[in-house]
């Protein structure tokens, strides 16, 4: 990864060319994006566990960088790169750009400009020289935001206000001195730019004065982020949801025009989501059910602020329940610990000791089974299992319990995965080889959007409730 302060010193530089030249519910779309480096089943799923094991480490050790219908749908639309994209739509005229969907950051930031650079991002079928940019001055909405906007410091903090020095005379209330570049590091790359005002665009909805990442220079990250945490900057905070909600369609549709709805609701006491017309022969057999988000641990200024944690109390294995320290079901005093759901997490992440705990209670119960150790070396996931001489399959239940007595019981599909056409399964869950005080800290387990899927998950932003129930996506 390219050093972050001659990343900067690049952003300055075109900065300073690009400066003069800039002036209810809503469904959308939200499928997988995009492919990987290879189109190799093996390296496909040892690229997304490692990019989960990174993505792990980059979550818990944080940057601090930085009458109509209540409600709109957007499709979702799921890619073999691990995550779901969005198409949003900014400026004045509208101009469309593709966003990840990601409930693990905050920042809005969309590729920018024609200077728009994007290194180390030679994914098949992507060209980084001709990636999809925003053009602001194409935008007649289009204000760099500057240094003074409250909104600066939803990124830099407090403490921006000494990174303005054209700007602290009493007598600069109209200082027009930009609020300064943001580099923002995620698991698999980096993103910089600077920050614009901008209008989002929906068919029945204009967002006015919205806060988004005009991002110049990335690194492995060639398409814009939506961000759908919890930090002011985010998606549903600056359209004031109450809640929304998402299902995500099954990975194996990864690269095709399928792909399921990802619905913002913007009145309060929204009442339930409904049923697409793709959907109404299905039965409702089952209602959603839902756990409490837990406080976020830390100062309010904490980088763990942003995330969605939930109560894991316990992991059923089989019939098993699986033994886990308290300490890394409850967030303690130093922030470690506890339970976060994130979409931009491909496979779920647990520290080692609970890794190890879950892992050990599937040998066990699968013991009759032979260990195909040879291609947990190449895909990075444990243990895997050769199944190709069995007669009869079976395989223990997986099931996340959270307070409240809400059970997320994972269809066989979210947490096995045929890795080989000899007949080879692999648990689809990652874990790293540190453990002990000199650890990562933060969240202890990462809830991915692997195990999510064929799931009708809702974050309900207005009751502070995390709900889920199963349902075919597609």
């Amino acid at each position: 990864m390219a050093n972050p302060t001659s990343l900067l010193l690049s952003l300055t530089t075109l900065l300073s060319l690009l400066l003069p030249s800039l002036s209810s519910k809503l469904t959308i779309p939200l499928s997988p994006f995009p492919k990987p480096p290879s189109t190799d089943l093996l390296q496909s799923l040892n690229f997304h566990a490692t990019a989960s094991v990174s993505r792990a480490h980059h979550i818990k050790n944080p940057k601090k960088s930085s009458h109509h219908s209540p409600s709109t749908q957007v499709p979702l639309f799921p890619h073999s790169y691990g995550g779901y994209s969005v198409s949003l739509r900014f400026g004045t005229p509208p101009q469309t750009s593709s966003f990840i969907m990601d409930t693990g950051s905050s920042l809005v930031w969309f590729p920018c400009t024609k200077r728009y650079t994007c290194s180390k991002c030679q994914f098949p079928n992507i060209d980084p020289s001709k990636i999809p940019t925003f053009i602001p001055k194409l935008s007649s909405s289009s204000k760099i935001v500057g240094c003074k906007n409250p909104k600066c410091a939803w990124i830099f903090g407090p403490e921006v206000q000494s990174k303005c020095p054209n700007c602290n005379d009493l007598t600069s209330q109209n200082c027009s001195q930009a609020c300064p570049p943001y580099i923002v590091q995620y698991g698999s790359g980096t993103t910089a730019g600077i920050l614009l005002s901008e209008s989002l665009n929906f068919p029945e909805k204009i967002v006015p004065d919205f806060l988004v990442g005009c991002s110049i220079l990335s690194i492995r990250q060639p398409a814009g982020i939506a961000g759908f945490g919890r930090g002011p900057q985010s998606l549903p905070a600056q359209m004031g949801l109450s809640k929304f909600s998402y299902c995500l369609v099954s990975h194996k549709f990864d690269d095709t025009p399928q792909s399921s709805d990802l619905v913002l609701y913007t009145g309060s006491g929204s009442s339930d989501e409904p049923i697409s017309s793709a959907r109404k022969n299905e039965t409702k057999a089952q209602s959603s059910i839902y756990t409490p988000f837990q406080k976020n641990p830390g100062s309010p200024n904490s980088p763990f602020r942003e995330y969605y944690y939930i109560m894991l109390r316990k992991i059923i294995v089989g019939k098993k329940h699986v033994n886990i320290p308290y300490k890394f079901l409850v967030p303690g005093a130093d922030s470690n610990g506890g339970t976060i759901v994130d979409s931009g997490s491909t496979f779920t992440f647990m520290e080692k000791p609970v890794f190890e705990a879950v892992a050990k209670e599937f040998e066990l119960q699968m013991a009759n089974y032979t260990r195909a150790k040879d291609l947990e070396n190449r895909t990075g996931l444990s243990p895997c299992f050769d199944i190709s001489k069995e007669e009869k399959l079976e395989f223990p239940e997986l099931v996340f319990q959270f307070k409240g007595g809400a059970k997320m019981e994972l269809p066989l599909a979210n947490y096995f995965s045929l890795v080989s056409s000899s007949g080879v399964v692999c648990l689809t869950i990652v874990s790293d080889e540190i453990v002990g005080p000199g650890g990562n800290g933060g969240p202890a387990i990462i809830l991915g959007n692997y195990q999510q899927q064929n799931f009708f998950v809702e974050y309900d932003l207005e009751r502070e409730r995390f709900g889920f129930r199963k349902q075919s996506c597609k």
